[in-house]
């Protein structure tokens, strides 16, 4: 990127980012996200997929920029550089990234479409267990999952929720889906399934009324799910930066020897 980006500062609600924040306006000039060319985000990772779900929200998508001010930051740059901030934007290297597209129908009917960058998730609502029919591309491979939940991630996602829930980790480029269940009961063995990304998965909740159960979309929620189906947005694509040598794909890679 060039060094005279337009910069925009979207900051967490946290102590910790908003005294940054303030650091930042004393050496650099923001203007508001609809006139940025790069937009700059001083949180956690969950501050940047608020970013990036108001991107996609409202169709102007532009690259962005994180600083951990958080817990884990796995989407986020390291907050302590010499270098000024337009500088290290402008020597950042980026990584496409396309979210999910999730399809949700709920007990009334409604058809819900969500976005979601690192997993969708289902859920069972109550002391029930989930019970749901897995297809993949129209073919039904497994008929019957007991379960407290459910998730497809992406590679960027892998490391997250999908990992926490013994999910295996995808590198960046592997074009894969991780599709992990949650505290499977039947069938026992099952440990998830490792999918081409461009499939469609869809999942189908076979006892609504007395298993009800909760889609979640990144930090999106809908509940009384019928029906949910997940395929990659080829037609979307996102934009992180990332310092040099300091890669969301280092990351990932270097996570699979965590001891």
């Amino acid at each position: 990127m060039t060094s005279h980006q337009r910069m925009a500062l979207l900051v967490s609600e946290t102590e910790r980012a908003q005294a940054a924040a303030e650091a930042l306006r004393l050496d650099n000039a923001f203007v508001p996200l609809d006139e940025a060319d790069v937009a700059v985000v001083l949180g956690g990772d969950g501050q940047m997929l608020h970013v990036l779900h108001e991107m996609l929200d409202t169709g102007r998508v532009i690259p962005a920029y994180g600083l951990n001010l958080g817990t884990v930051g796995f989407l986020m740059n390291q907050p302590r550089s010499s270098r000024p901030l337009a500088e290290r934007i402008a020597r950042a290297k980026p990584l496409a990234v396309n979210p999910l597209a999730m399809s949700a129908i709920t007990g009334d009917g409604r058809e819900h479409l969500v976005a979601a960058i690192n997993e969708v998730s289902l859920l069972r609502e109550t002391r029930q267990t989930a019970r749901l029919e897995i297809s993949v591309n129209g073919k039904v491979r497994i008929s019957e999952l007991y379960c407290d939940g459910i998730l497809v991630a992406t590679p960027a996602g892998s490391t997250a929720y999908n990992l926490s829930a013994n999910g295996p980790i995808l590198p960046l480029g592997s074009a894969m889906l991780a599709l992990t269940p949650i505290s499977p009961f039947r069938p026992r063995r099952w440990r998830g399934a490792i999918i081409p990304d461009h499939y469609e998965i869809e999942f189908r909740v076979l006892d609504p009324d007395k298993r009800p159960v909760a889609a979640v979309a990144d930090q999106k929620e809908l509940r009384d799910i019928l029906s949910v189906k997940v395929r990659v947005a080829k037609e979307q694509q996102l934009t992180l930066l990332f310092d040099p040598g300091k890669t969301l794909e280092e990351r990932i890679f270097a996570e699979q020897f965590q001891i």
